[in-house]
This record gives C-alpha cells, sequence and structure tokens, in this order.
C-alpha cells in the first residue's frame, strides 16, 4: 500500500469511527437523561404512595450534574453515573456471538451508564472508608439497543443487543430492579479478626467522625462464576 492509499485509508477510519462513537456517546447521553426523567418521576409517584410514612424514608431524587444523578431509598444511595467514552465489548463477550454483532460489527460499540450502591449514612458522616459496589452497567448502542449486565440479578439482566430498546419503560424495569435489588441486601457483620485491634487515633477519629468502615456484600463480577 503507497502513501496515499495509507493516508486515504487512516483518513476513512476517522471519519467512518469518529461519526460511528459520536453516534454511540450521543444515544447513551440521550437515554441518560430519559434516565434521569423517569428517576425523577419515580420519586414523585412513590411518595406520594408514602405519605402516611414517617418523612425519613420518603424517597430524594439529586441531581449531581450533567453526567451524574442519584436517589436515596430508605438508607440505601442509588449513583447513575454517564462514562463520557465509548467502548467495543472485548472479543470474549457473548455479544459477538450474536447474529447482530456478527452481521455489523459497529453494532458492538456501547456507551456505558453504570449504577452504584452506597449506603446513604457514609455521605451522610462522610465516612471516606466505607465501600460502594457495582450493581449494573448498561451498555448503549447506536441503535439504541441496549444490554444490561449485573450479578445474580436475573429480573435485570438484558444480554441479547437485538432484542431490546432503550425507553422509558424499559429503563423504569432496570431502575426499580437496581432499588429492589439493593435493598433487600442488608448489612453483614464484619469478621471479629478485622475489627479486634484498633489504636487511640483511630477510635478518637471514629468515636469523632462516626467513621466505622462499612459496606454491604453486594455486587458482581463480569465472569461466569457466581461464587
Amino acid at each position: 500500500m503507497n502513501i496515499l492509499n495509507t493516508k486515504t485509508a487512516i483518513l476513512n477510519t476517522i471519519r467512518d469511527k469518529a461519526t460511528l462513537k459520536q453516534k454511540v456517546y450521543q444515544n447513551t447521553k440521550d437515554i441518560f437523561e430519559d434516565l434521569r426523567k423517569v428517576l425523577e418521576d419515580l420519586v414523585i409517584e412513590y411518595n406520594a404512595e408514602l405519605l402516611d410514612a414517617d418523612e425519613k424514608v420518603l424517597l430524594e431524587y439529586e441531581d449531581k450534574g450533567e453526567f451524574e444523578f442519584q436517589i436515596k431509598v430508605a438508607s440505601d444511595i442509588l449513583i447513575f453515573s454517564l462514562h463520557t467514552n465509548v467502548f467495543q465489548f472485548n472479543r470474549d463477550h457473548n455479544v459477538w456471538e450474536q447474529n447482530y454483532v456478527k452481521s455489523n460489527p459497529d453494532n458492538a460499540y456501547s456507551g456505558i451508564i453504570n449504577i452504584y450502591n452506597f449506603l446513604a449514612d457514609s455521605f451522610k458522616y462522610t465516612r471516606y472508608e466505607d465501600l460502594g459496589y457495582l450493581v449494573a452497567r448498561i451498555f448503549i448502542n447506536r441503535e439504541k439497543h441496549f444490554i444490561v449486565e449485573g450479578k445474580r440479578q436475573m429480573g435485570l439482566l438484558q444480554t441479547d443487543l437485538s432484542a431490546s430498546k432503550a425507553n422509558k419503560e424499559s429503563l423504569r424495569v432496570i431502575v426499580e430492579t437496581a432499588i429492589n435489588y439493593s435493598l433487600n441486601f442488608d448489612l453483614l457483620v464484619p469478621p471479629y479478626d478485622n475489627v479486634k485491634i484498633m489504636s487511640v487515633a483511630q477510635i478518637f477519629e471514629k468515636i469523632q467522625n462516626a467513621r466505622i468502615p462499612t459496606g454491604k456484600r453486594l455486587g458482581f463480577q463480569f465472569k461466569s462464576d457466581d461464587v
């Protein structure tokens, strides 16, 4: 291949791939905004059903900017985060076995929306040692088709990229399943040997700031194991 042909190939690749990635990112951002609206509406709807409950259990929506928003549900916070990059699935991922992707590899380029779960008290008391967990991640492609990956969330998983198109109805299912999943994982007592020794400085800091490292056994690994 001569220099002119090489230059043409590079320019065509830049044009084609840049256009594709811009399309994927814009789709993901559009869906993220739809998800934001779904969450806002859901908070209003649920709180209307909780008028007779203690105000401390009411749901709270908080906008954290262009790329993040969150919802507080009881003692949990779910954070929805938009990744600004576009990715292609690795060659070991099962999407490459799907005809939808085999017929057009461009369908494998996706934007990502992550859903994290934290304890509300971790933010209230600024307990920086506390752990949060990835509950699910949503992949959106150039045609607004999506899959969802999550650990032990059979009601939430959507693995066929060709089968589901992201819309407000499907997004609500994802949100409610993620909330239900998070609420049903309770705190576990830490192992005795992990907390049996503490320095004077540590105990003073923890008493002052209520900073006892806390986290729920929650989340998943993107592997075939289910340990």
